[in-house]
């Protein structure tokens, strides 16, 4: 049973920690070199398009560490090989137990405690186990340096989050604060807009009129003689209001023809 127990410490052994190299296939040093491709008719179309330009220099070679990267760039160093980690034989017992009588061996088998430090004690433990640590200790400190890269990123990444989502609460107000400064500037402009230049220009034109129409009523219904004083006023003020009339009747019509800008 103590034979089974040191068994479970072996790792997979084989082609990971093998010294000897793989050996390519035959075909692949073959001394016959490949067919060249055919050439396409002149008159068919390239199934490619233009000859791809070259990369720019530099950029076959590796780039800088990364930040995923825990080693900092050691991971890419070439481990070493590591020596064959040897088998463990149905029948190896530790030598300290091999001159044990049946008692002790029955005693033992019934302590898991005692075998497992019989197993991790340096002068009882098969060879097999301490090569399996050797091989496993640099994946495991890869993998804790990979842990703590990620954590240093998962707290960059944490605090950046919280800095773009206060920054987005701060651009959400300044935007509703930016719709009601347009809204009030827009209240505050009405009275300047196209549409209300032009009602005010048509309104002007049939006031006009009405003025002139009001002013020549008033003249006709006066009785008596009018001096030559008041009737060179009342030509006057006839000419001035007709030439006012005059030329909000010609804007308007401007504006009805479009050979103003402002509203269509």
């Amino acid at each position: 049973m103590l034979c089974h127990f040191a068994m479970s410490y072996t790792p997979v052994s084989g082609q990971i920690y093998s010294p000897q190299p793989q050996q390519p296939p035959h075909n692949f040093y073959s001394a016959t070199p490949p067919p060249p491709p055919p050439k396409p008719s002149g008159s068919s179309t390239p199934a490619r398009g233009p000859p791809l330009p070259p990369p720019p220099p530099g950029a076959s070679q590796q780039s800088g560490p990364s930040e995923l990267d825990g080693s900092q760039g050691q991971g890419t160093q070439q481990q070493p090989a590591l020596p064959p980690i040897p088998t463990i034989d149905s029948n190896w017992l530790p030598e300290t137990l091999k001159e044990k009588n049946t008692t002790d061996l029955h005693a033992l088998l019934q302590d898991p405690a005692l075998q497992a430090a019989l197993l991790d004690a340096p002068e009882t433990q098969h060879p097999a186990i301490p090569a399996s640590h050797q091989a496993l200790r640099p994946l495991i400190e890869s993998n804790l340096q990979l842990a703590t890269s990620l954590l240093k990123l998962e707290t960059r990444l944490a605090r950046q989050r919280e800095a773009v989502q206060s920054r987005l609460l701060a651009l959400r107000a300044l935007e509703q604060q930016h719709r009601t400064k347009l809204a009030e500037t827009e209240d505050a402009l009405s009275g300047f807009s196209p549409m209300a230049l032009y009602q005010r220009l048509s309104g002007s034109v049939q006031e006009q009129d009405q003025l002139l129409q009001s002013l020549e009523e008033s003249w006709l219904d006066e009785g008596g003689v009018a001096s030559e004083r008041e009737l060179t006023d009342f030509v006057r003020r006839v000419r001035e209001g007709r030439k006012v009339g005059f030329l909000r009747r010609e804007r308007k019509e401007r504006w009805d023809e479009g050979r103003v800008g402002g509203w269509r």
